[in-house]
């Protein structure tokens, strides 16, 4: 097929400009009649003016995809219409533009949705494609696809929650950082020549100070350089060794504070998928393969894949959950009620809910505890700095007036 940029005329007096494959300008004309589109000009795509550069599919255009298809799917239009009408509102040129226009002519050519979301791995994943699967199989696509529409708003808040509680430190620290640079590189050795021409016994606050000082003017390529090169052959050595990878896993689990943040968001993320996953009528076993691909943290993962095998060995959901002590009793306890009362849905709802609320209500305290602990930081850093500067300066002053 041929790739043609068009202007056509919609029944409502609207002029839409696309581009679109056909085997001809006939079959374009054709494809758009179907449409209720009446063509008006048209060339190949080659001769175009791309005004959108080539990107990769975003988070956010994956998730307006998806919005956008399940609202027309629910209002009746039908799926090759509705591709359609994703792909003239998507961007000119756009990576979204061009994923929606292939998957509407496989499925113009007969293929299913599941099919023609295999082949464009930006808006279908591993575990989207599964569920689409399922939703075809058992005659409920549209229901499935709006929950893939929660599960994805979901996704998008909780990246937004960890983004707002990192921001803030980061940009604090980086400010520190600055200033400390600032202070020692370029203050700090004018005020030690001044405290030198005094001639005077200086304390040990400004003998540190100077000491930091001398250390950051000689070898400030090595105290930048070298924390920058340790953490990227550590990153190089985890991605290419798994049991090493599995160890630092391990040792993040354990840290005081973030150990217990990155657990509970890892694990909001495993309940959150295995509940869509079952909702959609995918197998337990299925849907907990497909929960244990959302973790990032290979220690959990292992644990889960443990829970996993005990499942296919005749044990129920709360038991093999109790078995490797992963979530608290009251949620086993949940779980446990929801299968012996046949309302699994539900309580696995319910531990989603819990951690995605538990997240958030870590996130808010450390945010709170984080931003003055950053502050205190840089006041005692600029505390230390005026004593040991003013200090001798003090003192030399007093000598004076005596």
């Amino acid at each position: 097929m041929t790739q043609f940029s068009y202007r056509a005329i919609a029944a409502d007096g609207r002029v839409l400009r696309g581009t679109m494959s056909a085997l001809n300008e006939s079959d374009l004309q054709a494809r758009l009649a179907r449409l209720s589109l009446h063509l008006v000009e048209v060339k190949r795509a080659a001769q175009a003016r791309v005004t959108l550069a080539r990107r990769d599919i975003s988070a956010r255009e994956r998730l307006d995809f998806y919005v956008q298809v399940h609202a027309l799917l629910a209002a009746g239009v039908p799926l090759v219409e509705a591709l359609e009408d994703v792909r003239a509102s998507a961007g000119n040129g756009s990576a979204l533009q061009r994923a929606a226009a292939a998957a509407a002519q496989r499925i113009e050519s007969g293929a299913a949705l599941s099919d023609a979301l295999a082949e464009q791995p930006g808006l279908c994943d591993a575990q989207l494609l599964g569920l689409v699967r399922a939703g075809e199989s058992t005659g409920t696509l549209v229901t499935v696809l709006e929950r893939i529409v929660q599960s994805l708003k979901w996704r998008d808040e909780l990246a937004a929650k960890i983004r707002k509680a990192v921001s803030y430190p980061a940009f604090t620290a980086v400010v520190v950082a600055a200033a400390v640079t600032f202070l020692m590189i370029y203050l700090v050795p004018q005020l030690v020549q001044f405290l030198r021409v005094m001639g005077q016994s200086l304390p040990w606050q400004t003998r540190a100070l100077i000491a930091m000082s001398d250390a950051f003017v000689h070898y400030w390529y090595l105290i930048f350089g070298a924390p920058a090169a340790l953490a990227a052959l550590v990153a190089g050595a985890i991605r290419r060794e798994p049991a090493l990878r599995l160890a630092f896993d391990r040792v993040v689990l354990r840290l005081p504070v973030a150990g217990a943040l990155v657990q509970k968001i890892e694990l909001a993320r495993f309940a959150g998928t295995l509940a869509l996953t079952y909702k959609a009528g995918v197998p337990l076993l299925d849907g907990l393969r497909q929960a244990e691909e959302v973790l990032v943290n290979h220690a959990l993962r292992d644990v889960c894949a443990r829970a996993r095998q005990l499942i296919a060995q005749g044990a129920g959901l709360a038991e093999a959950f109790s078995a490797i002590g992963l979530l608290p009793a009251t949620l086993v306890r949940m779980l446990r009620v929801g299968e012996r009362s046949g309302d699994l849905e539900r309580a696995l709802d319910h531990v989603t809910y819990f951690y995605g609320r538990d997240v958030d209500e870590t996130i808010a305290r450390l945010q709170s505890k984080i931003e003055p602990a950053l502050t205190l930081v840089l006041g005692l850093l600029l505390a230390w700095v005026l004593s040991a500067v003013l200090g001798p300066v003090y003192d030399a002053v007093g000598r004076v007036r005596t």
